[in-house]
């Protein structure tokens, strides 16, 4: 982890569980109620845990925010890199990096090299909002 004053952080994190890994759905009544599922849970623990070690919790950055996500898999398994995406920032959002993901205005998703055990390396950086007057 690294981090330069509040505007730029770095972080490797545990590869995520896919979507669909992260999420199931039961039936409840008439309806289906999707909840986060074990493994969702124990993964956004964990990076509660890291962000924790790397005094990263609770930090809250503020205003509009760029992230690079880059996803070293653990084989050489076919992957969708789109499928990572929301566990890993919605754990990200609960350990209080930021306030919410809806801050996210650029988003980029690149294929690392496969590692064992695979990892994620999470680049945060605040956007500098340009306010035309008008």
């Amino acid at each position: 982890m690294s981090q330069n004053g509040n505007s730029s952080i770095t972080i490797k994190l545990p590869f995520p569980p896919s979507t669909n890994q992260y999420y199931r759905s039961i039936r409840m009544g008439k309806g289906v109620r999707t909840l986060i599922s074990e493994k969702g849970r124990a993964y956004r623990d964990q990076v509660v845990g890291e962000c924790c070690v790397a005094h990263l919790t609770n930090t809250l950055l503020g205003g509009r925010l760029s992230v690079k996500v880059t996803l070293s898999p653990p084989d050489r398994r076919k992957r969708d890199l789109d499928n990572f995406n929301k566990g890993l920032l919605d754990a990200l959002t609960h350990a209080g990096l930021w306030g919410d993901d809806s801050q996210i205005d650029d988003l980029r998703v690149v294929r690392g090299a496969v590692a064992k055990g695979g990892h994620v390396l999470v680049e945060v950086r605040e956007l500098e909002v340009l306010r035309m007057a008008g």
